[in-house]
């Protein structure tokens, strides 16, 4: 924010600012900056639907296993693969 301004610069705007509005009325001014920005971002996540405790919802998946008819999968595997090898070139 303050990227080419340094910490001399920094301390010469609190004087300025101090001088333009008094010991007094910098507290006051400095609450209402942050109600104002507190205000501003309440509208934004308004704006926007975002909600700061809502978590996005888990939704479960569920999984089907598909099984040829009759048979277990493994089993039905290595019937195939013992078939195959006990065929002889040709």
């Amino acid at each position: 924010m303050f990227n080419g301004i340094g910490v001399s610069g920094i301390l010469l705007l609190l004087v300025i600012a101090l001088l333009l509005f008094g010991p007094n009325k910098l507290p006051e001014l400095g609450r209402a900056f942050g109600r104002t920005l507190r205000e501003f971002k309440e509208g934004a996540r308004d704006i926007m639907g975002d909600e700061p405790s809502a978590k996005p919802a888990r939704q479960e998946i569920q999984t089907v296993d598909v099984e040829p008819a009759g048979q277990e999968p493994a089993k039905a595997y290595g019937e195939a693969n013992s078939a195959n090898q006990r065929r002889l070139p040709e």
